[in-house]
């Protein structure tokens, strides 16, 4: 016989039914039918249900994962206060893995470089000319041409 589950997992019906609604279109990523299914497993509110719910073992076997998933699904239910959908959903990032480059201010440095007169001897700036002008520019990072070139479409800059 199983351990006791130490994080019950208490569904309520507005809850029971998004998950089931999640589980059932298919129009939700694979990760979260899966965690759906774990909790609505794993649900000792559950009406239909007679006697006690399921250990893990069990769940895993009905939903077709390793007994360390449900274990991780109920963890997350537990630490994120019993909110169903937050355990399901994947957590947003705060911050971008690498910052951007091109930062408002930078765009704008950009444009404004862009619209000053081309040095003597051009008649209009070129991506490549404006890439080895970034370059000498101070607070600019380096960019390459096709970066330029984004910024400037963009922003529908027009180099003519």
């Amino acid at each position: 016989m199983g351990r006791a589950k130490s994080r019950p997992v208490a569904l309520s019906d507005a809850d029971r039914d998004r998950l089931t609604r999640i589980v059932r279109t298919g129009s939700s990523p694979a990760q979260q039918v899966r965690r759906a299914r774990i909790l609505l497993e794993l649900d000792e509110n559950h009406p239909e249900r007679e006697g006690p719910s399921p250990t893990h073992v069990v769940v895993a076997e009905r939903a077709g994962v390793c007994v360390d998933t449900v274990v991780k699904v109920s963890r997350a239910y537990a630490e994120r206060g019993g909110d169903a959908v937050d355990t399901v959903t994947r957590k947003k990032r705060l911050t971008p893995p690498v910052e951007p480059k091109i930062t408002g201010d930078v765009e704008a440095r950009i444009i404004a470089l862009a619209s000053t007169e081309p040095p003597e001897g051009r008649a209009t700036w070129s991506l490549r000319l404006l890439e080895k002008h970034v370059l000498l520019t101070e607070g600019i990072p380096p960019l390459d041409h096709s970066s330029i070139g984004r910024v400037l479409k963009k922003r529908n800059f027009s180099l003519t």
